[in-house]
């Protein structure tokens, strides 16, 4: 099965399966399920001024590499994401890949995440925590330099995996053809 963001509306009618027959909170019960290989690639955009984009591309930051902190920040960011989201399930992760792209066009950073396991359970928001985590720590890393810069549009590029079948975004050729 495949899902575009043309779906979305569609899935929202179906129960909430993170709350109890109260209306409380809790976790889902993933045990029953079988374990698959489940991907996920998230994405997001730092746009910046370009004197801030040429710093940064120099290496002439004040507070040094830039983008090797922000994919370290990425990756680890990942491997926490059941700690800092409450009801996600910790899951043993295989794969965590953070890029950092440069884009003069922005200009900007474009990160991209992915994510994978083999588990009972999906792991788009361990690449949405990895994008998320990335771009704020190259906000991070670089404000010295600009306080102006704005991270943008992070989103679910695709997941695959799991009963729900497989996801793409609808914008995910024409705004991240890497």
């Amino acid at each position: 099965m495949t899902q575009n963001s043309s779906d979305t509306l569609s899935t929202v009618s179906q129960p909430l399966t993170h709350l109890d027959a109260q209306g409380q909170a809790q976790m889902v019960d993933v045990s029953a399920k079988a374990q698959t290989v489940r991907q996920a690639i998230a994405v997001g955009q730092v746009r910046m001024l370009p004197e801030t984009f040429a710093a940064i591309v120099a290496g002439n930051a004040p507070k040094g590499d830039v983008l090797g902190t922000a994919k370290l920040a990425g990756i680890m960011a990942a491997k926490q994401t059941a700690q800092l989201i409450p009801l996600c399930h910790p899951l043993p992760l295989q794969k965590v890949e953070v890029e950092l792209i440069p884009d003069p066009a922005l200009p900007g950073y474009r990160i991209q995440a992915i994510v994978k396991t083999k588990a009972e359970t999906g792991v788009e928001m361990e690449a949405l925590t990895a994008v998320s985590v990335a771009a704020l720590t190259l906000y991070d890393m670089a404000k010295a330099l600009e306080k102006s810069m704005q991270i943008e549009n992070i989103h679910l590029l695709s997941k695959t995996g799991g009963k729900s079948g497989d996801y793409y975004s609808e914008d995910s050729a024409r705004l991240y053809p890497f």
